[in-house]
């Protein structure tokens, strides 16, 4: 009897772990599928000859498009964990859903830490030195060739990087056990180097979501028709389609050898177009999606940033009276034995909200940032290196943002994986002045972008508007003279 129990518990542990990785493959295979259609449509469009240079750039697409289907998966994750914490506990029994284990989670956990780790050491940066590579000078050009230019330089930057995380790390902590520790490659090396790595990406994550936050508005303002207020739309689009006739008027005039004005009128031209494109669907729209839409989103963003802030300003009061509070503290009761929110179900669905649009603030910010604004992709007109870049970063960003929900206190679900053995989240100091950065810049940036406009009128008033002292971008539209000579009066 007993060797038959071995054996059933054998099977049993066989089939889940079938089971497990059959899950984890199709959720992988869903994201790289949408990963790839994403980067084809920004990719630019080459030629179909099968060159050399053809065959390096579909294996840099392949690894770009592996490297944002982990960045994903690194952002689903903790969503996906607080939900399935929420179903294990409302149907523990449940026979359909006994696939959603905790060993389940635990493993997806690891794998996204080891892809994360897997794309941002070794896949990226082979990436981006084959598509520099020619191949070394005195051997045959091909395929070969710049393999092997690439893993030289691989190795090069492996060993530049693992000494200076080397002499940093012997310099902060200089001890016989911490020196001894230096050695060990697999246990301490690379997930301290990846803890250096996602302290950098909190660190952007804190630059770029309060400047996201603010920004949202402005983003969701051009997507959304506003409502109409003291506007003749109809006068509008009568004086930007007399303008866009005598625009077409004046090129089919001028000569098509003085290239620099046809150029500049064909660019105006396009904006007028673009202009007559946007004031013909406001006018288009119904009076619920201008009226109600619109003030209900802005709420809405107002909301959920008032209470991200709350969140924050909760947490560290946490911190000051309660050590469990840290991001490293004592580990939970553990998948499906308890509720990660004090308000059930609805509190995790809030914490689900929140993650998301953290991480579309940062995306937004990230993108905002005048050093980064070079970055963003063109549909049909993004040149492969671009696209390597925007994928490094998305896979930065996306890997810090379940430690910065965590260390923000915006959930208590307990790190799994790589993602809870960093050492500075162990430090009361780093961890209580990120959640007070966080929630003072968030708060000026918010005051900034809801003052801006009564600041703008101060200037106005006083005369200052002169000497260009507020930053705010003006509308250039509206003081420069069209092709045909009238003020835009729009």
């Amino acid at each position: 009897m007993e060797g038959q129990d071995e054996v059933s518990a054998r099977e049993q542990h066989f089939h889940s772990q079938v089971r497990e990785s059959t899950i984890c493959f199709l959720l992988f295979a869903i994201l790289y599928i949408v990963s790839y259609f994403i980067i084809t449509r920004y990719k630019r469009k080459s030629d179909e000859q099968e060159d050399e240079d053809a065959i390096v750039n579909r294996i840099s697409l392949f690894l770009s498009t592996f490297t944002l289907a982990v960045s994903a998966g690194a952002v689903l994750l903790l969503p996906f964990s607080i939900i399935s914490n929420e179903i294990l506990l409302s149907f523990p029994q449940n026979y359909y859903i006994q696939w959603l284990n905790g060993s389940l989670i635990h493993g997806l956990w690891n794998l996204a830490s080891l892809f994360s780790n897997l794309c941002l050491f070794v896949l990226m940066p082979f990436a981006f030195f084959f598509l520099e590579s020619e191949g070394f000078a005195g051997l045959k050009k091909g395929i070969r060739a710049r393999i092997l230019e690439t893993l030289v330089m691989l190795i090069l930057l492996a060993l530049l990087i693992l000494g200076i995380v080397w002499v940093a790390s012997a310099l902060i902590d200089n001890d016989a056990a911490s020196m001894e520790s230096l050695y060990d490659l697999w246990e301490f090396y690379l997930p301290y180097l990846y803890s250096c790595i996602s302290l950098m990406g909190c660190l952007l994550l804190l630059l770029c979501t309060p400047v996201g936050l603010s920004r949202m508005f402005t983003v969701m303002g051009q997507l959304l028709v506003k409502p109409t207020i003291l506007e003749d739309l109809d006068e509008q689009i009568y004086i930007i389609t007399l303008e866009e006739e005598a625009l077409q008027r004046r090129l089919g005039g001028l000569s098509s050898s003085v290239e620099y004005n046809v150029t500049e009128l064909e660019q105006e031209l396009e904006n007028v177009k673009i202009l007559k494109k946007k004031l013909e669907r406001r006018k288009k729209a119904s009076a619920w999606e201008r009226n109600l839409v619109y003030p209900a989103v802005m709420v809405l963003l107002l909301i959920e940033t008032s209470i991200s802030v709350l969140l924050v300003a909760c947490n560290i009061l946490c911190l000051l009276v309660d050590e469990t509070a840290m991001p490293k503290g004592t580990r939970g009761p553990g998948i499906g034995n308890a509720s990660l929110s004090a308000f059930g179900f609805v509190g995790a669905a809030l914490e689900i909200i929140l993650i998301f649009y953290l991480m579309v603030s940062s995306v937004v910010g990230f993108y905002s940032l005048r050093c980064f604004g070079n970055f963003i992709p063109r549909k049909g007109d993004t040149a492969m290196t671009k696209i390597i870049g925007n994928c490094v970063s998305i896979l930065v960003l996306s890997s810090a943002l379940p430690v910065m929900s965590r260390t923000l206190g915006i959930t208590s679900f307990d790190l799994l994986g790589d993602f809870g053995r960093f050492n500075w989240l162990g430090n009361f100091y780093i961890v209580l002045s990120y959640n007070l950065l966080f929630a003072v810049v968030t708060t000026l940036c918010l005051v900034r972008k809801f003052t801006s406009a009564v600041r703008e009128e101060l200037f106005k008033a006083l005369g200052l508007h002169k000497l260009h002292l507020s930053d705010t971008p003006r509308d250039s539209d509206a003081a420069k003279p069209s092709a045909n000579g009238h003020q835009k009066a729009l």
